[in-house]
C-alpha cells in the first residue's frame, strides 16, 4: 500500500483506537471492584493458574518486566496478591491472589464479558471468527521477522561479524 496514510483508513490508528476505547470501557467497569485495566491480565492470568511468576505474566500481558513490577507492587498495596518464594527456584518469587482478589472473580469476570457483550453487539458469529483470524495473522506477522530480514541474518556475512 503506497499513498498518504489517513486515520480513517490506517490500519494501526484503528487497531490502537480500538485498543484505547476498549480500555475506557474496561476502566469504567473495574472501576466499582477497585482495579484498573493494567491489573485485569495478571489477575486472569492468576485466576487460571494461581502462582505465576512475574516472568510468566509479563509473557502473558505482553508487557515487559519494569511494567510488570510496577503493576505487582500495586497489585499487593491493593491486596491483590502476595508473594512467595519459588520452592524450587530460590531467585523467583511466585505471586498468589488474595482472599480478596479470589472474592472479585465473578465481578471482573462478568465486566469483562460485559465489555466484550457491549463491543460486539450486533456483530456476526462469523464476522468475530474472521476479525480474531485476522487479528492472529497480524500479530504472526509482526512477531515474525520479514523475509528479507530472515534472509539478511542468515547471510554468511552476517554470521561473520
Amino acid at each position: 500500500m503506497t499513498g498518504p496514510l489517513r486515520p480513517a483508513t490506517s490500519l494501526g490508528y484503528q487497531v490502537n483506537r480500538l485498543a484505547r476505547l476498549f480500555e475506557a470501557a474496561l476502566r469504567r467497569r473495574l472501576a466499582a471492584c477497585g482495579v484498573v485495566p493494567g491489573q485485569f491480565p495478571a489477575l486472569l492470568a492468576l485466576f487460571e493458574d494461581d502462582g505465576r511468576t512475574q516472568r510468566e505474566l509479563c509473557q502473558i500481558a505482553a508487557v515487559d518486566q519494569s511494567t510488570m513490577a510496577k503493576t505487582l507492587a500495586r497489585m499487593r498495596r491493593d491486596d491483590l496478591i502476595r508473594e512467595q518464594p519459588d520452592p524450587n527456584d530460590g531467585r523467583a518469587t511466585r505471586y498468589h491472589l488474595t482472599s480478596h482478589a479470589r472474592g472479585l472473580e465473578p465481578h471482573l469476570t462478568a465486566a469483562g464479558h460485559d465489555g466484550l457483550a457491549q463491543a460486539t453487539r450486533g456483530i456476526s458469529v462469523s464476522q468475530l471468527a474472521a476479525f480474531h483470524q485476522t487479528l492472529a495473522d497480524i500479530a504472526a506477522n509482526l512477531t515474525t521477522p520479514p523475509p528479507a530480514a530472515r534472509e539478511q541474518a542468515n547471510s554468511p556475512a552476517e554470521a561473520t561479524r
